[in-house]
C-alpha cells in the first residue's frame, strides 16, 4: 500500500473497526440470516475479504520491494509495519483494560 509503516498500520485498524462497527451496530442482535447457511457463509466471506484485505495493506509493497531486488527494505518495511500494528493493538488493549465499562442491562 505505502512505504510508510504507521499509514500501513492505520489503515488496517481503520479497517478492523469498519468491520467490528458494521457487525456490532449494523446486524441486529438475533437476525434471523444468521439461523441459516447465510450466517457462516457471511463470516468465512468476511474471514476471506479481511485476508485479501490485510494481506494488500502488510504485504504487497514489501514484496513489490523484495522483487526490485531491494531485499532488506522490503523486509524492514513488513516488519516496521507488523510492530507498528502491534503498537496499535496495544494501545487499544489499554484502553480496553483502563476505560470504565458502560452499564449493562442486566
Amino acid at each position: 500500500m505505502s512505504k510508510n509503516p504507521l499509514i500501513n498500520a492505520l489503515c488496517a485498524a481503520v479497517y478492523i473497526a469498519a468491520v467490528v462497527s458494521f457487525i456490532f451496530y449494523g446486524v441486529p442482535e438475533h437476525s434471523p440470516a444468521f439461523n441459516t447457511i447465510l450466517g457462516p457463509m457471511l463470516m468465512l466471506s468476511l474471514f476471506v475479504l479481511s485476508a485479501a484485505v490485510m494481506g494488500y495493506l502488510f504485504v504487497l509493497q514489501p514484496v513489490q520491494l523484495y522483487f526490485e531486488g531491494k531485499r532488506a527494505e522490503g523486509v524492514r518495511l513488513f516488519l516496521q509495519t507488523v510492530g507498528c500494528f502491534a503498537a496499535v493493538t496495544l494501545v487499544i488493549l489499554l484502553l480496553g483494560l483502563l476505560l470504565p465499562l458502560p452499564p449493562t442491562d442486566f
